[in-house]
């Protein structure tokens, strides 16, 4: 017997499943299961790299139907996209969506319609990536824009050690001398010592922040 299984992804804690599944019950759909992968990225996880990705490949048989709200649900990739809609009707399974109500089955043997049907499915991926890496370009200018409002916000912490402290702890660590002694030349604690010691490119790098 047939089954209508919900995939839903949400990647930021402010989303929510189960509104995934009401927009879907409200658009007709009577859902058997849902499927839901959470805090996961469209863009930089395919969907069989996702763990509840991988067992929705496991689960759909011929004759399911898997409703998404959107085709970004199944990702923000292009190639993961239109690979994972022709992997799914190469089995037999309808997908459908919730906004636009748009169905991809592989049953046509028309070659017209398989052609308008694969044109799609590209139109949608593409959109679906395009919007992904439009979020992203205007949430970069974003913070350039408040970086340049509010410097001190996106610097970090300000470091607890001065030019100064660092190059002398470097001299110091050059010639072999230990934790203690360094912590008593420079003023710094042996925590803080042991800390850029560790890494010191790290420590240059918050300094210049702070220039």
């Amino acid at each position: 017997m047939s089954r209508t299984i919900l995939y839903a992804r949400v990647s930021t804690l402010d989303q929510v499943i189960e509104h995934q599944r009401q927009q879907a019950e409200a658009a007709g759909f009577n859902i058997d299961e849902v499927v839901a992968d959470h805090g996961v990225s469209g863009t930089t996880t395919l969907l069989s790299e996702r763990s509840e990705g991988r067992r929705l490949f496991d689960l759909l048989r011929h004759g399911d139907v898997l409703v998404v709200r959107w085709v970004d649900r199944l990702g923000r990739n292009y190639d993961d996209v239109t690979d994972t809609i022709r992997r799914f009707m190469k089995r037999g399974v309808v997908i459908k969506t919730v906004i636009n109500k748009l169905t991809f089955d592989g049953a046509t043997t028309d070659p017209m319609q398989q052609a308008v049907r694969d044109a799609m499915i590209a139109f949608m991926a593409a959109t679906a990536q395009a919007q992904a890496e439009a979020t992203k370009e205007a949430q970069r200018a974003g913070i350039m824009a408040a970086r340049t409002r509010e410097p001190s916000k996106y610097r970090g912490r300000k470091p607890s050690f001065n030019r100064q402290q660092l190059t002398l702890m470097r001299d110091m660590v050059a010639r072999g001398e230990g934790m203690s002694a360094i912590a008593r030349a420079t003023g710094l604690t042996r925590q803080t010592v042991q800390r850029l010691r560790n890494d010191f490119t790290a420590a240059e790098a918050l300094l210049e922040r702070w220039v």
